[in-house]
């Protein structure tokens, strides 16, 4: 029974990284970790078809590394904001309350970012 609630909850976090891939806010590695440790404890089949699918880049680089550069930092950063600040003013329409949904997403993924993600020297 355990197993099939971790390969559940693996498949669900690799759907919501892979949706952080295009939604601002959204962190991507975090749970693309998180499915690859579930995926370990569950199925190593899905775990190497993780490891080895286009989102398992994410997964190489970090473990490579031991976290993100600053300059990875910073261009996470950039583009989080700027698609928040896009997506707020110029997509959702005024008094939606996506309008403030967004920006509080988006404060998550960068407090993720800055604080939660280690980082990681320079190769």
């Amino acid at each position: 029974m355990k197993r099939i609630v971790y390969v559940i909850l693996g498949l669900l976090c690799v759907g919501l990284g892979a949706l952080g891939v295009v939604v601002p806010g959204l962190p991507t590695t975090p749970f693309l970790l998180l499915a690859s440790w579930l995926f370990y404890r569950s199925s190593p089949r899905l775990q190497e078809w993780l490891l080895h699918s286009w989102l398992g880049t994410y997964i190489r680089s970090y473990r490579r590394r031991g976290g993100m550069t600053f300059a990875q930092k910073a261009s996470a950063v950039g583009i989080m904001v700027t698609m928040v600040l896009l997506s707020t003013f110029v997509f959702i329409p005024a008094g939606s309350v996506a309008r403030l949904i967004v920006p509080i997403a988006g404060a998550v993924g960068v407090v993720t970012v800055v604080f939660a993600v280690p980082n990681a020297k320079e190769e």
